[in-house]
């Protein structure tokens, strides 16, 4: 060998004198993926790179190993499994007064939960949470044909047709636009506004019209005035409001009272 090809040889260093502090525009996983990449194209190639190359081109070239990497193997969100969950379910009962459109909707989110996609599956659940009369008519009604609910929806549809009271929800809409605080204390108040929205499923209130008729509905005093001056844009909110500033109003009265003492 010739005394230049000697010294050309000499010029190129090795890989151990190559270190990562030599290279603090490349993040630890960069340093990595390169060192694997010289496993697959060669030590040599790496250390032209690195000697030769500008740091964007060194990040590039680290950047597709990773990604190259990335494509082979499953992602870690793939093979995650979503676990069923177990919501509980209120009974149905068949009585006049209970919302069957709301009960679906707690029996629908359950299912979903649950991940039961078989219409046999979601029907046995469902049957389950049934009780008093509501129960009776299910479980007799299969006893005399097990084939009547051949799918959830049909078990719902008949459901509905047996116990759904006649114009339930137009009563519930009709109560609630007509509600008034009166004697009942605000608790009660908000509650019974809650329970009559949550029961009309089918055609819901809009939220403006919630809003109103809540804010209608209360007692005459200083914070139904300043309720209705900030006007809050959804019934939680108006509920929210108005406790706020009947617990200001609460301590401003004892606090005054306590000056005149």
């Amino acid at each position: 060998m010739s005394e230049n090809a000697q010294v050309q040889d000499n010029d190129i260093p090795s890989t151990a004198a190559l270190q990562k502090e030599s290279f603090p525009h490349l993040s630890l996983d960069e340093w990595y993926a390169l060192v694997r990449l010289s496993n697959i194209i060669g030590e040599s190639a790496i250390i032209a790179l690195l000697c030769n190359s500008s740091p964007d081109d060194q990040r590039r070239a680290a950047q597709g190993q990773l990604q190259h990497e990335a494509s082979r193997s499953p992602s870690h969100d793939v093979q995650r499994k979503v676990h069923p969950l177990k919501l509980d379910v209120s009974y149905y009962k068949g009585g006049e007064h209970e919302p069957l459109l709301r009960w679906f909707v707690e029996i629908d989110t359950a299912i979903r939960a649950r991940q039961l996609s078989d219409e046999g599956q979601q029907v046995a659940f469902a049957m389950s949470k049934l009780a008093g009369r509501a129960k009776s008519w299910a479980y007799g009604k299969r006893l005399s044909d097990p084939k009547c609910f051949p799918t959830y929806e049909t078990f719902k549809e008949e459901l509905k047709e047996a116990f759904e009271p006649p114009k339930c929800e137009f009563r519930a809409r009709t109560e609630f636009l007509e509600l008034k605080q009166d004697k009942r204390d605000l608790h009660t108040y908000c509650q019974r506004a809650r329970y009559l929205v949550s029961s009309i499923v089918s055609d819901p209130v809009d939220m403006a019209t919630q809003v109103v008729t809540f804010m209608k509905g209360l007692r005459d005093g200083p914070v139904k005035t300043q309720l209705f001056r900030e006007y809050p844009g959804t019934l939680d909110q108006a509920i929210t409001l108005h406790c706020e500033k009947s617990l200001v109003c609460v301590k401003q009265n004892n606090t005054l009272s306590q000056c005149v003492l």
